[in-house]
């Protein structure tokens, strides 16, 4: 997975707890490997994350997202389509300012998919280090305003 390029990209995976993150843990377990710039976090459901959060994760330093999810399979009814609703604004929000989207990674994965998880990692670490660093000055200036927005729509619905 490594290249001659003395890039190497962080990635973030976000891994549902109910099915990616098993998937996830089986690659572990079957003493497959993946690169040590890959940061692996279970959650309940990404679609609890805000716009804010994947931005401010590019303004770290976070060269890129993956999020593994349940796909159809998902515990939380409706719960995996406004997460593709999320991301689809989200990335309409990165192309407008300036943001590559194929730092962001939607995919479904389930507790068994060893070779997906692997593929889908090794597929994004590859675009990553073609893409070069993230800027995370573009990626803070959009946080900004994914903040703003945040702001503006709670004031709206408190009024």
């Amino acid at each position: 997975m490594l290249s001659d390029n003395k890039f190497n990209p962080k990635i973030l995976v976000l891994a549902t707890e109910a099915c990616a993150y098993p998937g996830a843990d089986a690659v572990g377990k079957a003493h497959l490997e993946y690169g040590a710039n890959v940061y692996v976090f279970r959650v309940p459901s990404p679609v609890l994350f805000p716009e804010d959060f994947y931005l401010r994760c590019y303004a770290k330093g976070i060269d890129g997202i993956l999020i593994a999810a349940c796909g159809s399979d998902c515990p939380y009814r409706g719960a995996y389509d406004r997460l593709a609703a999320h991301i689809d604004s989200l990335t309409t929000r990165m192309k407008a300012g300036g943001l590559e989207i194929q730092r962001i990674r939607l995919t479904a994965i389930c507790t068994v998919c060893i070779k997906a998880y692997l593929k889908e990692v090794g597929q994004l670490d590859e675009q990553l280090r073609a893409l070069g660093p993230v800027n995370q000055s573009v990626a803070g200036q959009l946080q900004h305003l994914a903040r703003a927005r945040m702001r503006d729509q709670s004031q709206m619905s408190a009024a």
